[in-house]
């Protein structure tokens, strides 16, 4: 619990000092999911009491940042702003790794919403003008991989998609 608290405090410092920075409606959306996603997968182990997933999620995540960042100055490629450290992406590995982890850990039907969110925030850090596709395309798969790496499936929950003639939805079955 103690780990949870200080994750929370990390972030909850670093966001607002992120989205300062940021320049248009589109950037600070994509700072926000940034955080946001890896944020709901951990807290879904957070709420599940998850002790095994909290620890797959922390191995992933760690792995995901320290590889980011290794790259990010070794190979310290130019931004299109003039910037450094362009290639990989960080918002876009730390994005994908918060929607691999949920579906790794949790399935498909759970982590489609945030594959849309983690494609938005790479697509913001094009759009401005932070980072090449390429940087953002390495940070996705550094994330996913990480993600489906260290993840196992949870066993006490499944939701399925169901579809008929009268609508949508999805059934959710919880073990106990």
């Amino acid at each position: 619990m103690r780990q949870a608290i200080i994750a929370l405090l990390l972030v909850g410092c670093w966001l607002p000092a992120q989205t300062a920075q940021a320049a248009s409606d589109v950037e600070v959306a994509g700072d926000i999911l940034q955080v946001l996603i890896p944020s709901i997968g951990f807290g879904a182990t957070l709420y599940l009491d998850d002790d095994q997933g909290r620890d797959q999620f922390l191995q992933s995540f760690a792995s995901t940042v320290v590889i980011t960042q290794v790259l990010k100055y070794s190979i310290n490629r130019e931004r299109p702003n003039g910037g450094s450290q362009s290639f990989p992406s960080g918002h876009t590995s730390a994005a994908f790794q918060g929607a691999a982890f949920i579906h790794a850990r949790f399935g498909l039907s759970y982590a489609i919403p945030a594959y849309i969110g983690a494609a938005f925030v790479g697509y913001s850090r094009v759009e401005s003008n932070k980072h090449y596709n390429s940087d953002v395309f390495a940070g996705a798969l550094i994330g996913s991989l990480s993600a489906f790496y260290f993840s196992d499936p949870y066993n006490g929950i499944s939701m399925q998609p169901k579809a008929s003639q009268s609508g949508y939805g999805a059934q959710l079955s919880v073990a106990w």
